[in-house]
């Protein structure tokens, strides 16, 4: 296991590469507010972000160090970062959470001709109320905010050596858990002892916490993939998938296991086979220089020739400090895909109207190929007897 946190020089190399792209697109400072581009900048990881009360600000500079704007909660916290100037205010308070203190920071940093970039596009969110946004582009005119989200994705997009790593382990502690399946599920379970089950296991092999757990069981497939389990029971013939994204040190894991209990049918054999040879197929023929739109098109081109029906979504995504990241493998998304980023690929295939299967690895690409984190699945569908 990776020893927890990173040393200051990972995120100097971060804020160089951040500082590096908004210098080419004329951003005079990049204003964050979101849990994942705060911990990916600062190393500040804390599961209080659970409570909305509170904004969280982060100011990059087109040169120089980050300037923390936090609620004073969090002062003893971000001084066991790398920062060192981490500005607070008594938070919540009503009429000024932060505004002038932010608004103040940002006008000595920015000259009224400067720029203020802020993520604004697809898979970025705004984590500070809308009306006081709105008054801190008001007290900071002329200068001008600028969409980010090109900056901080595509910095965020390529990891490092010791962010592989620690997916590695995240995908480790799956892998345990999903090889003690027989402790946790059998004929006659219900599924959400199964899913509470699944998530201690996960605990008890390393994880910090589980953020999410999912999954599906039916007869022969399921119906969706993000359903909360209830109480029905497994029976004979149901495929059980269990899909978890578990953290360790900030960074997710992201994929799920097939089982089917007691006995399977030849139709949800015959799609777990599909989905296992359209996933080695892209393990094969994926490299840097292809397109997220071109990883969609090598599943549905692997499966129909299979004679399978593709499942409909995306077929896979990025992953990191977040469950899911940027891109998405579809027909749509024609992101470059680059040496460093680590993706899921996540197909899935429909059985009957009503009735799918999905298989989901977590990877690295390298210059040569795909770099499996997640220890392959099972080459047939795994029975519990």
């Amino acid at each position: 296991m990776p020893d927890r946190g990173f040393p200051s020089e990972e995120f100097r190399t971060r804020i160089t590469r951040l500082q590096a792209a908004m210098a080419e697109a004329g951003e005079t400072a990049l204003l964050l507010t979101s849990q994942a581009d705060i911990f990916y900048t600062t190393g500040f990881l804390t599961r209080f972000w659970e409570s909305p009360a509170r904004p969280w600000f982060v100011i990059i500079p087109v040169q120089g160090d980050p300037i923390a704007v936090i609620p004073s909660i969090g002062a003893d916290l971000m001084s066991k970062t790398w920062l060192t100037d981490i500005r607070t205010w008594d938070a919540p308070f009503p009429g000024d959470d932060g505004l002038s203190l932010l608004s103040q920071t940002l006008a000595d940093l920015v000259p009224e001709t400067g720029t203020i970039g802020l993520p604004m596009g697809l898979e970025t969110h705004l984590r500070m109320p809308l009306a006081d946004y709105h008054q801190l582009t008001q007290n900071l005119a002329p200068r001008r905010f600028v969409d980010a989200t090109n900056t901080v994705q595509r910095t965020r997009e390529i990891k490092s050596d010791g962010e592989v790593a620690k997916i590695r382990a995240a995908c480790a502690i799956a892998d345990r858990a999903f090889s003690r399946i027989t402790e946790y599920a059998s004929e006659n379970t219900t599924h959400g002892q199964v899913f509470r089950d699944f998530q201690r296991i996960l605990l008890e092999e390393g994880a910090d916490w589980v953020s999410y757990t999912a999954g599906g069981a039916g007869q022969g497939g399921y119906g969706d993939v993000i359903s909360p389990a209830g109480d029905e029971r497994l029976t004979a013939g149901d495929v059980l998938m269990l899909d978890t994204g578990a953290v360790l040190d900030g960074y997710f894991c992201d994929f799920d296991r097939n089982f089917a209990i007691t006995r399977a049918d030849d139709a949800a054999k015959r799609a777990y086979d599909q989905l296992y040879q359209a996933t080695d197929h892209v393990l094969a023929t994926l490299r840097p220089g292809h397109k997220a739109s071109d990883v969609h098109a090598m599943f549905v081109d692997s499966l129909t020739k299979q004679g399978a029906t593709p499942g409909g979504g995306r077929l896979g995504h990025g992953l990191g400090v977040t469950l899911t990241e940027w891109p998405s493998f579809t027909p749509y998304d024609h992101t470059e895909l680059r040496a460093g980023m680590v993706l899921t690929l996540e197909p899935g295939v429909e059985i009957a109207p009503g009735l799918f299967q999905v298989h989901e690895e977590n990877i690295v690409l390298r210059d040569n190929g795909p770099e499996l984190l997640s220890t392959r699945a099972a080459a047939t569908l795994p029975i519990l007897r």
